[in-house]
């Protein structure tokens, strides 16, 4: 069965999955066994779908209904291919900006910057398949239904797109307090892509290690972080800034 962004019951997640639905996550009940359920498992791995195990009381908070066991989260958009959206970007004669958010767990985060991200005129926006916030009703509310309207790709690894980006002529730049030098030192009229990292670990030190550039936001007062969303609606405001 189905309802809104949710499918629930094993056979009809299998039909959802074979139909070519974009399932963003499934809750799986700890310890499920069975033909059909082998089945399923069989499809997720093929399909590298992202997954949890969890126990049933988990699954009884998402859904009342008879979920036997498993429950699916149905993306409302549908995913771009990051080289066709870089390419695309390119060819069409603008600078290009985008976003790579390095394991950003929070929905209604992601929902706010999805949406600075509309009005910043941002290209894209690239997040890894595991580990990563959903987008479901929540992020499109709070996005404002702006994951609508700019292109959101999935990659297997962030550092994926770091080096997309940088083979394609694009500087990445990682927004990090490790660091000296601030968003107003960095050249934001080059093709760039800004990372941002989680909330509470910030960046990967693989991915900042890749990165062409640091940057980090002056802070003044006693508290030493911003909220993610609002240190990434500050650099994409400069890079607005720097363009006009």
């Amino acid at each position: 069965m189905e309802n809104n962004y949710q499918i629930f019951g094993i056979r009809a997640i299998i039909e959802a999955i074979q139909a070519g639905k974009t399932i963003d996550k499934i809750f799986i009940q700890k310890g499920l066994k069975g033909s059909l359920f082998q089945e399923l498992e069989t499809l997720i791995r093929k399909e590298q779908i992202n997954t949890s195990y969890v126990p049933v009381e988990k699954l009884n908070r998402l859904t009342k209904s008879n979920h036997q066991g498993v429950v699916a989260n149905i993306s409302p958009i549908e995913f771009h291919d990051i080289e066709n959206l870089i390419l695309q970007t390119i060819e069409s004669g603008v600078t290009p900006l985008f976003l790579l958010l390095d394991q950003l767990s929070d929905v209604r985060n992601f929902g706010a910057i999805i949406r600075t991200a509309e009005c910043t005129g941002v290209h894209g926006i690239i997040i890894q398949k595991k580990g990563a916030a959903p987008i479901n009703a929540d992020t499109v509310k709070t996005s404002a239904g702006a994951a609508f309207k700019v292109p959101i790709c999935k990659v297997d690894h962030i550092k994926d797109a770091v080096f997309h980006m940088q083979a394609s002529g694009i500087q990445v730049v990682a927004a990090t307090e490790k660091t000296n030098d601030t968003l107003y030192d960095a050249n934001f009229t080059l093709p760039t892509a800004i990372i941002m990292g989680a909330e509470d670990v910030g960046i990967s030190p693989s991915i900042l290690k890749i990165a062409d550039q640091k940057a980090k936001l002056p802070l003044l007062g006693e508290i030493q972080s911003l909220n993610v969303s609002v240190a990434c609606g500050a650099f994409l405001y400069e890079a607005v800034r720097q363009r006009l």
